[in-house]
């Protein structure tokens, strides 16, 4: 399959409720707290619980910090973002950091947000589609340019499916049967359901395909203030913690901040994080929240190059740091 890379324009959605959220910039001291700023991949979500968790329970005001989060969608380039300075740091997956610091980005990740993968391709409950494999000869809605996809088709030699655009809605799924499209397992599926519909997701993870969600940053920024790196981790990790014990003030800050959302999708999402085991990993006590294997990260890597997304050998460890997961 031919290679093709998505370089979205860089377009901001600015909410500004409550006073939550802004565009700052970096050590602009105001109040004695340094100001810095989360790229967000999405718009807000149950997704990004543990960073509002933090940001409401002023645990990140605790450490010293006045951390705004500026939302995504799906035009933000959030590694341009965080490379060119406006944002200090950004969420993502562990593929796209892996991409960009290849693509010459001065990118690093220093904590795992999602230790699983939520992404995968959904079909109805009743559908004779048991496995990968069985989506030769089908029509698929993926977003165009899809590393994780080239990576399911090279892997189960899918020659014969056909792509056609996500709409990012389940509007098309719920009217046709027949209807595949890529999914989030903690979004997408309660929308199906609310029309009536029972799903399962075929999660990339199970063919192999497993990045971490990450925070990142500049390699430049964890030079210059490590202090700050290590401050945004620590609340960030705790925000993360608590969100999964109760995630009732985050999701009433977050309901605030993007209207289209309701009590019973966050309530859905936060079930199936926690449940999945995607944040916290599959570890008893949430031992792994957070945590970065070196070992994916450079299977990552070679899952990369064996598509040839990456064509410029790099260190995969040149991507990640360890050093601000031993400060929980």
């Amino acid at each position: 399959m031919r290679k093709r890379r998505f370089k979205g324009a860089i377009f901001l959605l600015v909410f500004a409720i409550d006073g939550l959220l802004g565009c700052r910039q970096s050590e602009n001291q105001g109040a004695g707290l340094t100001k810095i700023t989360l790229q967000a991949d999405w718009y807000p979500q149950p997704e990004h619980g543990g960073f509002y968790n933090a940001l409401v329970k002023g645990y990140y005001k605790e450490e010293g910090l006045d951390l705004s989060i500026q939302p995504g969608g799906p035009y933000v380039a959030v590694p341009q973002q965080v490379s060119a300075g406006a944002a200090q740091f950004g969420m993502g997956g562990s593929d796209q950091v892996l991409e960009a610091v290849a693509d010459g980005q001065p990118l690093v990740a220093v904590a795992a947000t999602l230790q699983r993968d939520p992404q995968g391709i959904m079909v109805r409950k009743d559908s004779p589609i048991r496995a990968f494999p069985d989506l030769q000869g089908h029509a698929i809605a993926i977003k165009p340019g899809s590393t994780w996809f080239e990576y399911i088709v090279k892997r189960y030699q899918l020659n014969g499916v056909h792509e056609i655009p996500a709409t990012f809605s389940v509007a098309n799924f719920v009217k046709d049967p027949e209807y595949i499209q890529q999914a989030f397992a903690t979004s997408e599926p309660f929308f199906a359901r609310q029309a009536g519909i029972e799903t399962r997701v075929l999660l990339t993870s199970e063919a192999g395909y497993n990045p971490y969600r990450v925070m990142f940053t500049t390699r430049g920024f964890v030079q210059q203030h490590p202090d700050v790196v290590a401050k945004f981790v620590r609340a960030s990790l705790r925000g993360w913690r608590d969100y999964l014990s109760d995630p009732t003030t985050a999701n009433a800050a977050i309901a605030k901040l993007n209207p289209a959302l309701n009590q019973e999708w966050m309530h859905f999402s936060w079930q199936a994080l926690r449940d999945g085991g995607f944040v916290a990993g599959d570890e008893p006590g949430g031992a792994q929240l957070g945590q970065m294997d070196p070992a994916r990260w450079a299977t990552m890597y070679q899952q990369l190059l064996g598509l040839k997304v990456i064509e410029k050998p790099i260190e995969p460890a040149s991507a990640y740091t360890l050093q601000f997961l031993q400060l929980k």
